[in-house]
């Protein structure tokens, strides 16, 4: 490399040592990887810098990921001891109702990840907390919608062709869960903002926190004082509460907030539509992909013997969830290291990140897929003790291995989807693949073969697998150039309107 190694000298040395490593900064890096081409020796250690980047954001945002999910998790496995049909009924309401609206709110949430990830690569850091509270009086409006949907959840369920015993018992359980709605419509826009600049340990340490508490709070409230299944959604509730009132004091007091958050102000009303249709298709997006596995469950209560096929698929998509809070925690990271470094104007970088964060799923996933198959009935029995069900469980198991395979892929690249301002585009592919392609091949395989629910499986995977292939195609013919501009020209509009009255171009 000859006279380029000598300008680069700094950053070539950099790279020698491997202690010098975190040292290294993205603009140095952005230029180093404009030399073409760059030497072979130097790609490992390029992948330890961007990993070490990665794993400093993901580590935590998976802790955070996997801790909200398992508030969740943890509930169904205490309601799944009370029987049969209570687990039946939790499992439909927490899939065909609380789904929805985790879906609409972390889809509407993630249009904060994009925005306040590429102003906050761009130093535009005084418009992060007007962003913020924009997405926060959306979401309250799409909370106070969705109260109705949660309420009148037992005719609902029932008009989706589920049994009667089911649909009531799913009812209790989805009113029990109001308050968490609200809960929701705080804590996603707040998570996603401490995300996008960075500020990820404190949220992982809130989370686990109020994690541990609500084990023992469900515990009392189904064990010791025999409040049943309403006593497991209402503690639900109480615990995302709390988790929602701790992100929001973190932000109100802590000094890392305070350039991104500067008090509320009645700015945040001001262009607010242009925001709001970001939002949406942000939405439509997000909850296109989790709406997908949540109505092949609720498809799977409509075949003969319901109660087993709903245990089965649920017990089974609980553990495919929990994979998918692992590779979302994941996702986020790439999330925000490709929208700070588009905002930073580093298109190689962005593309660089890219690579690493799929190639580390990837083998994580494998990893997850051999656990799948070796502890099967295992999985099942921490969730029942029905044989019938624990057998069910078991022929699932390579189905959900395959699908714990591809989630090493499908979610991060919705990541980099999102960090990029591409979820317009993505809406219209996931639409496709899985509406369209993949959910009437489930239902042909589980309703007019013997498959049953393994049938209705099969469908998600073809779904899933063909969204997977349509995004590597999206992300490897990406001009990389082109983000940068587009990323420049939303934050442009921004810095425009100072006075945040922000107009962002979807």
């Amino acid at each position: 490399m000859g006279d380029d190694e000598q300008q680069y000298q700094p950053l070539l040395l950099g790279l020698e040592s491997h202690s010098r490593i975190p040292d290294l900064s993205s603009v140095a890096v952005e230029e180093f990887l404009e030399q073409r081409p760059v030497a072979c020796r130097w790609w490992p250690r390029l992948v330890c810098w961007e990993s070490r980047l990665l794993w400093l954001l993901s580590g935590a945002s998976i802790i955070v990921s996997i801790f909200n999910y398992m508030l969740s998790f943890v509930t169904l496995m205490f309601t799944g001891h009370l029987g049969a049909l209570e687990l039946a009924g939790a499992s439909i309401a927490s899939v065909g109702i609380q789904g929805l609206a985790y879906g609409i709110m972390l889809g509407m949430a993630s249009a904060v990840q994009t925005v306040c990830g590429q102003a906050y690569g761009a130093k535009q850091y005084s418009a992060m907390g007007i962003i913020c509270q924009r997405a926060l009086i959306l979401h309250l409006g799409a909370a106070f919608l969705l109260t109705f949907l949660y309420w009148f959840s037992g005719p609902i369920l029932i008009g989706m062709g589920q049994s009667k015993s089911i649909a009531e018992q799913g009812q209790v359980f989805a009113r029990g869960l109001i308050p968490q709605i609200y809960a929701f419509a705080l804590s996603c826009p707040m998570q996603r903002f401490l995300q996008a600049q960075n500020i990820v340990n404190p949220l992982a340490f809130m989370s686990a926190a109020v994690f541990i508490l609500h084990v023992v709070l469900t515990w009392v409230a189904v064990y010791v004082l025999n409040y049943g299944l309403l006593g497991a959604a209402l503690t639900l509730s109480l615990s995302w509460w709390l988790l929602a009132i701790v992100n929001g004091l973190y932000i109100l007091f802590s000094p890392s907030c305070k350039e991104t958050w500067t008090g509320f102000s009645s700015k945040a009303f001001k262009g607010i539509w242009p925001y709001f249709k970001l939002t949406v298709s942000s939405a439509v997006m997000l909850c296109l992909e989790i709406w997908y596995s949540q109505g092949l469950v609720l498809i799977s209560g409509l075949l003969t013997n319901p109660t087993v096929s709903l245990d089965s698929i649920s017990i089974c998509m609980n553990y495919l969830n929990w994979d998918m809070q692992f590779m979302l925690g994941l996702s986020a990271a790439a999330s925000v290291r490709v929208s700070n470094e588009l905002g930073a104007g580093h298109p190689r970088v962005a593309k660089f990140s890219v690579f690493v964060v799929s190639g580390t799923s990837i083998l994580i996933s494998i990893v997850f897929s051999a656990i799948v198959l070796i502890f099967k009935v295992g999985l099942s029995k921490l969730f029942t003790t029905d044989s019938e069900v624990i057998e069910a469980v078991s022929e699932l198991t390579p189905l959900l291995a395959i699908s714990v395979f591809l989630n090493g892929i499908q979610p991060i690249l919705s990541g980099v989807a999102i960090g990029s301002g591409w979820q317009g585009v993505v809406a219209y592919v996931n639409l496709t693949t899985y509406y369209i392609i993949g959910l009437p091949i489930g239902c042909v395989l589980g309703f007019k073969t013997s498959l049953g629910v393994a049938g209705i499986w099969w469908g998600m995977i073809i779904g899933v697998l063909l969204q997977t292939l349509t995004l590597i195609i999206l992300t490897a013919r990406t001009n990389w150039h082109n983000e940068v501009a587009k990323a420049a020209d939303r934050l442009k509009a921004s810095a425009n309107e100072e006075n945040s009255n922000l107009i962002i171009s979807a």
